[in-house]
């Protein structure tokens, strides 16, 4: 055969486009623009969770698409009609069990190409992806996180270490010690290998993250901890330690341990399959209520307390100092 000659190409029958379409995992659709009238094959109503007992309607499908994105995708299947060419949406549905799905609607536009006043279509389920999305959209918002704090860190500890050296050479050592004993207090967030059974017990935890806050010479011991000899599974460290390191972290930047006469007092006692823990600040700057939304860090402790520890948080703003009420889950603490 020369470069020349055509090559033959082979024709696909009704068979194996069905056979590829169901291996692609796609769902044909078809809507009538004059009566609303909306068709799906069977991969179609699976997908969408939808019973095929009554007639369906773009209207009626449009109802399992999830609220915030309802009217973007409805104004953007209108829209395609009068634009040429491809398009692509993505967006959220509703199961009947209340689960959120992620489907990405493609098609033709523009109403010239329109066969007997019908649009056709795919559906494919990308549920799988934008989770994937949304897993490093939150891993990248959180290390921008611990970077900002990492860097209020730096100055916070050098500060406290200026308050209790006389010579730069004395600074360097203990800034040096804060900053080792910082290093290792940051190997508690990382999960444990499997099969090395408890992390930590809960006041060691406290105390080696805690560490590198706390003041020597005339201002030591203003860290005090008291809590219960217990168990912290490494499945929970990690979690804890992120709350931990974020309360030590807001008070270093805006709390007691921001001046020199600030307390911190962490007690804690166990009640009814409740870790019960108060972080209570006193001596430092006149704290009030933020006026603002939470920020990024509100938000990271609120997801791990309530999320992988199973408990609750809550703040009280007193002219004092700040108090912080922590309430977990005994047994998700020991896993």
């Amino acid at each position: 055969m020369t470069d020349s000659e055509p090559l033959d190409q082979p024709e696909w029958n009704s068979n194996q486009l069905r056979s590829a379409i169901k291996a692609a995992g796609v769902a044909l659709w078809t809507w009538n623009v004059d009566d609303d009238a909306f068709l799906m094959d069977a991969k179609g109503y699976d997908l969408w969770d939808i019973s095929r007992t009554r007639r369906l309607t773009f209207d009626r499908l449009s109802a399992k698409i999830h609220p915030a994105d309802r009217d973007r995708v409805r104004s953007a299947f209108v829209a395609t009609r009068a634009i040429a060419g491809p398009y692509e949406i993505d967006f959220r549905i509703l199961t009947e069990a209340s689960n959120v799905r992620w489907v990405s609607a493609r098609g033709q536009g523009d109403d010239a190409d329109i066969a007997d006043r019908k649009m056709t279509g795919i559906f494919l389920d990308v549920t799988g992806r934008k989770q994937a999305e949304e897993g490093h959209e939150l891993l990248a918002g959180e290390m921008s996180h611990r970077v900002k704090n990492l860097l209020a860190l730096a100055s916070g500890l050098t500060a406290i270490t200026s308050r209790s050296t006389s010579s730069k050479e004395e600074m360097v050592v203990q800034l040096t010690q804060r900053l080792t004993a910082l290093g290792r207090a940051h190997d508690l967030v990382r999960p444990l290998k499997g099969g090395q059974g408890s992390a930590a017990l809960l006041g060691d935890l406290f105390t080696v993250l805690l560490a590198p806050y706390e003041d020597e010479g005339a201002f030591a011991g203003r860290i005090r901890v008291a809590v219960p000899r217990m168990g912290v599974g490494e499945a929970s460290a990690t979690s804890l330690a992120l709350v931990i390191h974020e309360l030590a972290t807001n008070s270093l930047k805006y709390g007691a341990l921001s001046v020199e006469t600030g307390t911190l007092d962490i007690a804690g006692l166990l009640l009814n399959g409740e870790v019960k823990i108060a972080w209570t600040e006193q001596g430092g700057p006149e704290v009030e209520a933020p006026t603002v939304s939470s920020g990024y860090g509100s938000k990271l402790l609120h997801r791990a307390v309530t999320g992988q520890l199973g408990g609750s948080i809550a703040y009280d703003w007193t002219r004092s100092g700040l108090l912080i009420s922590l309430s977990l889950k005994e047994s998700r603490v020991s896993q």
